[in-house]
């Protein structure tokens, strides 16, 4: 039997995402910003906007788990982005922006609305855009979730 790893549809698109999060990585490098990946940009953006939020408040806010938002919270407190204070009740705690957050946001919001266009322009070089690609792929999933796709093929 040969090994399904070698032949995979969704390897591209993942390797094509990755590489364009490194580069703007690589931007932020650039311009002597460290410690700051591309998954850190959204949560810091928000709570510049929306000041400080439980892990949950912006875990639903952003539209991700609460365990997802737990970690990248706890790689922002890492590198001096946020920290935890008292929440309105003695059960919760809230993250807030570090003074260091606070002067990057302001970079952070440019390079997202840069990005922005960047990826308007690319999908106007492409003969099909990706954005609409999502969504038919996600009018698809309406019809039927990719897990009941995935179980019909393993019967």
């Amino acid at each position: 039997m040969t090994d399904p790893t070698k032949h995979s549809r969704w390897r591209p698109l993942r390797l094509v995402l990755a590489a364009m999060d490194d580069d703007i990585g690589r931007l932020y490098t650039d311009r002597g910003i460290d410690g700051v990946r591309p998954r850190y940009v959204m949560p810091l953006i928000r709570l510049g906007h929306s000041g400080p939020m439980t892990i949950r408040a912006l875990a639903e806010d952003l539209d991700v788990t609460h365990s997802a938002m737990s970690q990248t919270v706890s790689a922002l407190r890492r590198e001096g982005l946020v920290t935890s204070v008292p929440g309105a009740d003695a059960r919760t705690r809230q993250v807030q922006l570090t003074e260091r957050a606070k002067e990057l946001v302001p970079f952070l919001e440019a390079e997202w609305r840069a990005t922005e266009r960047a990826v308007a322009e690319l999908e106007e070089e492409m003969p099909y855009a990706l954005s609409q690609a999502v969504r038919d792929i996600e009018k698809a999933l309406a019809k039927r979730s990719f897990r009941d796709r995935i179980e019909r093929h393993l019967e």
